[in-house]
């Protein structure tokens, strides 16, 4: 726990340090006056008005990511024909940043909470995508060997032999996915929107709020060190055979 804390606790001196001494900076608050603007900001009305509706299409976002992208995985990754087929494909829309078709989604869907969701989704995907994609190709020959003999096919199959092993890969591309919904959930905010974290905090720098502006910004950086905890504790129990087993080999 100490460890945890520690570097926060260090840069957090460094800033009371560097604004305590010398002339006041206009564009860098103190960190008593950031806690103090941070709780008037973000305990009022704005909880309901900016931070539940940014969580709301943030969590939806990254559930239909989750949903395309081990589904979709686990489709192309176990049919080679469509593996061959599809990858081409693949990578072109993977190089395309999702930055850049928010224009052409607010064509499409509109610029209601269906776009933002839709802009979230289609960069988070790609890493949960990808990494069951090889999951699924990096899957023992031994033990699909062994199904394929005991006549284990179908659901069967894809939930005791291909998902399992596909897992570990699965969730370091969530892992991935979840810092890069959490980005596209403030950019998608900061086109034609009138709510979200995103919008509030644009609004801010344009009126020269600057220490209502860097409370949002700590916001941000609270809801991403929940969303990595709340994360690891579900890693922990899905992946908990598989750190096990990692244990039993480093120790032998």
């Amino acid at each position: 726990m100490f460890f945890i804390a520690a570097l926060p606790v260090i840069l957090v001196l460094i800033w009371y340090i560097s604004t305590a001494v010398g002339e006041k900076n206009f564009f860098v608050p103190t960190p008593a006056l950031l806690v103090e603007t941070f709780f008037e900001t973000w305990t009022g009305d704005r909880i309901t008005t900016d931070v539940i509706p940014s969580l709301t299409r943030l969590l939806v976002g990254i559930a239909g990511s989750i949903i395309i992208g081990i589904v979709g995985g686990l489709l192309i990754g176990s049919v080679r024909w469509l593996r061959a087929l599809t990858e081409p494909t693949l990578e072109f829309f993977r190089a395309i940043p999702p930055t850049v078709l928010i224009p052409v989604l607010m064509l499409l869907i509109g610029i209601g909470d269906d776009m933002k969701v839709a802009v979230i989704i289609s960069g988070a995907v790609w890493p949960i995508l990808l990494n069951t994609i090889e999951g699924v190709r990096s899957m023992d020959e031994v033990l699909a060997d062994t199904t394929h003999t005991y006549g284990i096919t179908g659901f069967n199959r894809v939930r005791y032999l291909i998902l399992p092993s596909a897992m570990p890969q699965i969730m370091a591309g969530i892992r991935q996915s979840l810092s890069i919904a959490l980005i596209l959930m403030v950019i998608s905010e900061m086109f034609a929107a009138s709510s979200g974290l995103g919008f509030t905090i644009v609004q801010f720098q344009r009126s020269f709020a600057i220490p209502e502006m860097w409370s949002g910004i700590v916001l941000l950086g609270i809801i991403g060190v929940i969303m990595s905890f709340i994360f690891q504790l579900i890693e922990r129990n899905v992946l908990r055979w598989y750190h096990g087993l990692r244990e039993i080999e480093n120790a032998a």
